[in-house]
């Protein structure tokens, strides 16, 4: 009955282009629509409610569809001409910020590290994403960047996990970063349990390159036979396993 209902609400195929964000990080899957697209062209995306861009590695290709994939994003359109020349402009901007963000952090002897910075489509808005470990009074930092690059600036905070998400890699699994694939929700797990589930483990083990614990130990916490909430599956997109 319900797989009846599933058939007559979703679709049998999906086309499924591989996209990164703002050409960062990992190479993520989502929904191409009806776009005709080639690997290097410009996507328009909706990330966090503001309109951002995507570069296609892959072309789209036909998929079975399978219910998780009721949650997978999809691109808004192809990039126009218009679209190209702002997104050649912001990236301009974003790497002229990132240089000068970092040299005047330096200066006033602020401890950060900066993740990312990028333009709004929307509004005149450049966000400067970073990292640290103290709070940060970066009052003074705001007005020369608002000075040199004018229009409103963003200073937003990130954990080390947001951090991995948004730069990827490969953990010692060999498999690239669960936070930056698949995985939209992240379940704690508390040292405890981590040592509970294993006695045997090392820290080294234990802590993936975020600096925290592991996101596939909750895999383990969790059981064969329940999902982790918020997965798109439950093994790694290559459909290997996660081995602690």
């Amino acid at each position: 009955m319900i797989t009846q209902e599933l058939q007559d609400t979703y679709p049998a195929t999906m086309r499924v282009v591989s996209v990164k964000v703002r050409d960062r990080g990992e190479v993520k899957k989502m929904g191409a629509g009806d776009a005709v697209l080639r690997a290097g062209d410009y996507v328009m995306l909706e990330v966090g409610r503001d309109l951002t861009y995507g570069l296609v590695y892959t072309e789209p290709q036909p998929m079975p569809f399978i219910p998780p994939m009721r949650v997978m994003k999809s691109i808004l359109r192809k990039a126009t001409a218009s679209d190209t020349a702002i997104i050649a402009r912001h990236e301009q901007i974003a790497k002229e910020g990132m240089a000068y963000c970092r040299e005047r952090a330096a200066f006033f002897g602020l401890d950060m590290k900066m993740v990312e910075v990028f333009c709004s489509f929307q509004r005149r808005e450049i966000t400067f994403v970073y990292t640290s470990e103290e709070r940060v009074d970066f009052r003074q930092l705001v007005k020369d960047l608002a000075r040199r690059f004018g229009g409103r600036i963003e200073m937003r905070h990130i954990g080390p996990r947001e951090e991995a998400r948004r730069l990827g890699g490969v953990d010692t699994c060999g498999l690239v970063l669960c936070c930056a694939t698949f995985l939209t929700d992240f379940t704690p797990v508390s040292v405890r349990k981590a040592r509970d589930l294993d006695p045997s483990l090392s820290e080294s083990r234990l802590i993936g390159l975020c600096g925290r614990l592991k996101c596939c130990l909750m895999f383990e916490a969790q059981g064969e036979t329940s999902s982790p909430q918020g997965l798109i599956h439950p093994t790694h997109p290559s459909g290997s396993t996660r081995p602690i």
